[in-house]
């Protein structure tokens, strides 16, 4: 079956959004009403869980904080359990936009796991300072892991096609931007092919963007060391009866 007609479950990780999460579930569901919604509601201590569920979702909600890593692993394990073959990670702040699901989930007729690439020429998203050099470095050294081309390695909206999904079921890493570098380091040495599409990124509808010099150059140690720690574990393996 071609990718477009599996079972797809878009996974929202959320930590105190109960301002755009139900907005972000709605426009989902608008987008892409085939897919079932499932929120991880990450141990927020606001109205995020009940405003996800009155908008649709489903709602796993996690006891305490485990960060964005571990919130996908839940989801990718649910999607395991729950016989969805393809995963689609949304952010819950409403910055990515639902109409750009479809075109990355086509984008897995070519590969196992699809970025959503906010630099890769669609829209006005951009970045300025120690951050964007950070993010040109990693892309760079990224890209030669994968043997592809990629220009944005930290974009949290990616879609996974059922190799993938197994894969990070077991293997998806819980550190600090293991969803992001981490991730895509394990699933390029575990032998999955992974592509980039464009996208064109939104207003986020609540909270603030963090571009201070310290935290840029935080980010910039914290990345570097989620890339060490990537390359050092053993190499992952998809068992050979993933789905196909």
């Amino acid at each position: 079956m071609r990718p477009v007609d599996l079972p797809v479950l878009v996974v929202i990780p959320a930590l105190n959004e109960e301002e755009s999460v139900a907005d972000v579930v709605r426009d989902v569901r608008t987008a892409y009403p085939s897919a079932s919604c499932l929120v991880i509601d990450d141990g927020s201590d606001d109205a995020t869980g009940p405003r996800a569920r009155q908008a649709g979702a489903d709602v796993l909600t996690l006891p305490f904080n485990l960060g964005v890593g571990g919130a996908m692993r839940a989801g990718f394990r649910f999607a395991r359990s729950h016989g969805h073959r393809v995963v689609v990670q949304v952010d819950a702040d409403g910055q990515h936009d639902p109409e750009m699901i479809r075109d990355m989930i086509a984008g897995l007729d070519r590969a196992d796991l699809v970025i959503g690439a906010r630099f890769a020429g669609r829209g006005e998203y951009g970045v300025r300072g120690p951050r964007k050099w950070a993010m040109r470095m990693l892309a760079t050294v990224i890209s030669r892991v994968a043997r592809t081309r990629l220009t944005d390695v930290t974009s949290g909206f990616k879609a996974a096609g059922p190799r993938a999904v197994e894969l990070f079921a077991e293997e998806f890493p819980a550190e600090y931007l293991g969803d992001t570098i981490e991730a895509l380091v394990i699933a390029a040495r575990a032998g999955l092919r992974i592509e980039q599409v464009p996208v064109a990124m939104r207003v986020r509808q609540a909270g603030e963007p963090s571009h201070r010099p310290i935290k840029a150059a935080v980010y910039l140690i914290r990345a570097c060391a989620a890339f060490g720690l990537a390359m050092i574990r053993p190499r992952a393996q998809v068992r050979s009866d993933a789905w196909t």
